[in-house]
């Protein structure tokens, strides 16, 4: 594919999705990341998009949001591998409210076989997930449609959470910064996550590297509610994404990093991040101590957790 052609592509990917990283225009324009860093640069220069931590967004500083197919053919992988972390995090007969999106889909199919779990959300995609798991309650929001992305939103879907109090909060976003924390593209949509936020005593972010750094129209979740923050593995030479979850570490947030997939033989190794050093056992941080939510018993969760110094 010659260079003109290549660039055309790219930019098609990156209007019909708001964002795209460079994993997947790799994939998809069969060549190497390093090209398509080439060729996203030269885009930029030109005006026709904006370069973000290991990816491409339209041009403008705010992110649009991306409709629902569009999302769930994005980083699909990293999801994966996000929500298999996530899960661990649930225990039996835990009480949990779950957001919309499609890496809380993705996780709401693995809660499924977690007994005696209740899941209160107001989307209809992790609603169904879960419509036949046996043992697992789910609770739903009112609230008005939003068809986008089959969430329930609006002062019905707000009023029904008042009173509400559960032990931990499973958010996802359009985008993930150090300094504004979670915010996404609707405010209907961030109303309705506020919401949910208040009745957990703990907020768990679901977001892939292709979120951290980039900024959207409205907050959801400040920084320093976050408690925890499961992510994928950013790729070898995006150390802006590596420095974005050093300086959501630094303001407290646990993060847990997950591979991108799944590992066919013996557990991939960690990768550090600032800050850690490489043990035979796992990853240690600056401070010393291994990282305390690492599960060896789990080979396909590669956890490191960074907490504030």
């Amino acid at each position: 594919m010659f260079a003109a052609e290549r660039r055309q592509l790219i930019l098609e990917m990156v209007r019909a999705n708001g964002a795209v990283s460079l994993r997947e225009l790799a994939r998809v324009v069969q060549t190497s990341e390093v090209t398509v860093r080439r060729d996203v640069r030269a885009l930029e220069a030109e005006g026709l998009l904006d370069r973000r931590h290991g990816g491409a967004v339209l041009p403008g500083g705010f992110t649009r949001e991306s409709g629902f197919p569009q999302k769930s053919l994005s980083a699909t992988a990293e999801k994966t591998a996000i929500a298999d972390v996530a899960a661990g995090l649930v225990e039996e007969g835990e009480a949990i409210v779950v957001g919309a999106g499609t890496t809380t889909q993705e996780l709401a199919r693995r809660l499924a076989r977690v007994p005696g779990l209740t899941v209160v959300t107001n989307s209809l995609l992790v609603a169904q997930a879960l419509a036949h798991a046996n043992r697992v309650e789910v609770v739903m929001t009112g609230g008005t449609l939003r068809g986008s992305n089959y969430a329930l939103v609006g002062s019905g879907a707000e009023q029904s959470l008042q009173g509400l109090r559960v032990s931990r909060a499973f958010l996802s976003g359009s985008g993930l910064t150090a300094e504004r924390g979670l915010s996404t593209s609707n405010m209907l949509s961030a109303s309705v996550d506020r919401a949910l936020v208040q009745a957990a005593a703990e907020v768990v972010v679901l977001a892939d590297h292709t979120k951290l750094g980039t900024d959207t129209m409205f907050q959801t979740v400040p920084t320093d509610v976050i408690t925890r923050l499961v992510t994928d593995e950013p790729p070898v030479h995006d150390d802006r994404a590596a420095t974005e979850l050093q300086a959501l570490a630094d303001q407290g947030v646990q993060i847990a990093v997950a591979g991108a997939e799944a590992p066919a033989g013996p557990a991939r190794h960690d990768v550090p991040l600032p800050g850690q050093r490489r043990t035979r056992t796992g990853l240690r941080s600056a401070a010393g101590g291994l990282s305390p939510d690492a599960h060896p018993e789990r080979p396909a969760a590669r956890v490191a957790d960074l907490r504030r110094r």
